[in-house]
């Protein structure tokens, strides 16, 4: 699957392991991969850089915005993509997707609407 040869290429800076849960915001830079189980909303510091990763263990539950998110496993709650959102076949997403960019797998669950919206360069250079 291509999904998994571009996660071996990306800096992870964080990771919440398969027996973890974590409780709380968390603010990232960097890559962050989750295995384990997070309560509560993951937000890049910066609109243009750092990815989420959910691996086919993680689950999250609240909001994801960043500019890089790919899913592998279950988000309850609303996902915001400023780049690119990819959904892979084990992927279910209970909430909204608000994406610039979408690759989606054949098998994906998406529960709740797919928004298109421009990236913040689009939205500049428009202006």
């Amino acid at each position: 699957m291509a999904f998994k040869k571009k996660i071996k290429t990306m800096r992870v800076d964080t990771l919440i392991g398969k027996h973890s849960r974590i409780v709380g915001d968390i603010l990232y830079t960097g890559g962050v991969h989750i295995e384990g189980e997070v309560e509560g909303n993951l937000m890049a510091e910066e609109v243009e850089k750092g990815f989420v990763v959910v691996s086919e263990t993680g689950l999250v539950k609240g909001e994801i915005r960043g500019p890089t998110v790919i899913v592998y496993g279950t988000v309850n709650g609303d996902v915001y993509a400023t780049g690119t959102i990819e959904l892979a076949a084990t992927a279910k997403i209970n909430g909204s997707v608000y994406y610039n960019l979408l690759e989606m797998t054949t098998g994906a669950e998406v529960n709740g609407n797919l928004i298109h919206q421009q990236s913040p360069r689009e939205k500049l250079g428009k202006a």
